[in-house]
């Protein structure tokens, strides 16, 4: 047991704690630290996995509570985005896109807390192009949740229907992204390894979340969100 196998199990432990609480941001939090400790592309591809199976078992908790019609428009962008979205992580710097997520988080943020933020955004054309922002940034950095997370801020939902239709979303999303990284050669031995060998600690960190969350209020929730997107913003812009 190594010191960077033991950083590695307490990043992959919080960022999934997150994940259950919050219903997003295994990446977000764990990309501030993880290409520290292994490949950028292998730590993409793994936190992916991970997220892909959690949206999935909470989605199976949360199934009643989805609503098909508000992420049928996320839906449709995501599929259309996640193509360039792998073909960026193949071939472009991930530190240039890191910086461009981060200032968007950022902004975000101060828009929120200087009551800026939209309350709600009506039109299709929000919807589709938050997905196809979600699919480009989430292939090419393993980080769709922002704009989807923006987005579902501005449409009234519960914190429950909030975390349901996330996973929803999130499910279809990573689903494709993992396809394309198959296609693309990233999914590989040595990641599908890795994420055999940090699986507890995933799993006790996302079980851990979901069982606080329904002792969080929905005021309460949206400071979360926002302020985990504040954090991740900084990080990232510093760290690129």
């Amino acid at each position: 047991m190594t010191l960077a196998w033991i950083a590695t199990t307490l990043v992959i432990g919080a960022a999934s704690f997150v994940m259950g609480l919050a219903g997003f941001g295994i990446a977000l939090v764990a990309l501030a630290f993880l290409p520290h400790l292994m490949a950028p592309a292998d730590a993409i591809v793994l936190l992916t996995i991970y997220a892909a199976v959690f949206s999935l078992a909470m989605l199976v908790q949360l199934r009643r509570d989805v609503e098909p019609r508000a992420v049928v428009d996320l839906l449709i962008g995501t599929v259309a985005g996640t193509p360039l979205g792998v073909w960026g992580l193949a071939v472009l710097p991930a530190s240039a896109l890191n910086r461009l997520i981060g200032l968007m988080l950022v902004a975000a943020f101060v828009l929120e807390s200087q009551k800026l933020y939209p309350h709600r955004l009506r039109g299709r054309h929000w919807g589709l192009g938050a997905g196809i922002l979600a699919g480009v940034i989430g292939g090419a950095v393993g980080t769709p949740g922002p704009p989807v997370v923006l987005y579902a801020a501005t449409q009234g939902w519960s914190a429950r229907a909030a975390k349901a239709n996330l996973q929803a979303f999130f499910v279809v999303n990573e689903a494709a992204i993992l396809v394309g990284y198959w296609w693309a050669g990233l999914l590989t031995r040595e990641v599908r390894g890795l994420a055999v060998a940090f699986a507890v600690p995933a799993v006790a960190g996302a079980v851990a979340g979901a069982l606080l969350f329904e002792r969080v209020d929905q005021h309460r929730f949206r400071q979360l969100v926002f302020g985990l997107l504040l954090i991740s913003g900084l990080v990232l812009l510093v760290r690129g």
